[in-house]
């Protein structure tokens, strides 16, 4: 089965519990190209109700982009989560947008180290 990809006409009466990891293959296969690396842990509970089905998920983890101000690496801390209801057209139930969407937004606009944690070597550039 793919990730993120819920087979509506297996899923067993009430609650059924998914759990995914989403890494930088992920974020690429949507084209990103801000997000570096990816370590996020995706848990999902969805509920068939005939014609829709109903998901709550939550991503943890981390994912690292360039520094906006030295572009080195930066590792931002990701907790974010959804719940919507579906109205799929077949029997699968694809959450892989909403799952890039949302941790997308969780991101911060600008993406920068603490202060004092920039490459030195850069950011003495920047001063002048």
């Amino acid at each position: 089965m793919q990730p993120f990809v819920v087979k509506l006409t297996s899923l067993a009466p009430g609650k059924n519990h998914f759990e995914w990891h989403a890494g930088a293959e992920f974020f690429e296969a949507f084209g990103n190209v801000d997000i570096l690396d990816a370590d996020l842990e995706v848990t999902a509970d969805v509920i068939s109700r005939g014609l829709t089905a109903e998901a709550a998920c939550t991503m943890t983890g981390t994912v690292t982009v360039a520094c906006d101000r030295c572009l080195e690496d930066l590792v931002i801390r990701v907790e974010t989560s959804f719940d919507e209801s579906y109205a799929p057209e077949g029997d699968e139930l694809d959450l892989s947008q909403d799952v890039y969407d949302f941790v997308c937004i969780s991101l911060p606009l600008q993406r920068v180290h603490p202060e004092g944690e920039c490459n030195q070597e850069t950011t003495k550039y920047l001063s002048k």
